[in-house]
């Protein structure tokens, strides 16, 4: 692991990632969860609502937001998730990588999207955290730079999954007999 950044420990806790996996079949499969529509439940009480994409600027849209009014052009999320309880939205985007490309430099824009999106947000007043979920193509040395920025500009990365408690949403309890996946 880098310095600065999260990953590996405790995967009981989090949610683990994969090329092609959503946030809301993620959650779907955690004990005590579940997930209807945008609407996601923990033992019955509504704690979060997730979004991808154009579902996000739909979710918007219906709390009176034009983003038309904020931004000249759409951002569009891998994932995004508003956890009711601490008023944030989290921006997840995954980013996999086998080979050298130009989600390099993507990475570098983070704190770019951010700012676009706490202005987009600032009328709801929605706190905005912007956070990735990396491959360990990522653990590479030649990412250091990158990784240290990300930290720097306040958003946040993990590899290959993300704790529940840093999103600010109920931790299932697991059994002493209960496998080591989430999955």
């Amino acid at each position: 692991m880098v310095k600065g950044g999260f990953g590996g420990g405790n995967t009981r806790t989090g949610l683990v990632f994969e090329e092609k996996t959503d946030l809301a079949t993620l959650l779907a499969k955690q004990p005590g969860y579940r997930v209807e529509g945008i609407h996601v439940f923990y033992h019955d009480e509504e704690v979060a609502k997730v979004f991808k994409k154009h579902a996000f600027y739909a979710y918007i849209a219906s709390l009176g937001v034009d983003w038309r009014q904020h931004l000249s052009k759409q951002l569009l999320p891998d994932n995004c998730i508003y956890v009711i309880i601490n008023n944030t939205l989290y921006i997840i985007e995954c980013k996999f990588q086998h080979v050298a490309g130009s989600v390099d430099e993507k990475l570098q824009t983070c704190d770019y999207k951010r700012k676009r999106y706490q202005k987009l947000l600032a009328e709801l007043n929605y706190e905005v955290e912007y956070v990735y979920v990396l491959s360990d193509w990522f653990r590479q040395a030649c990412y250091r730079d990158t990784l240290e920025y990300i930290i720097a500009v306040g958003c946040h990365y993990y590899f290959n999954y993300i704790p529940l408690q840093k999103l600010g949403l109920p931790v299932p309890v697991m059994r002493a007999d209960a496998s080591d996946s989430l999955l």
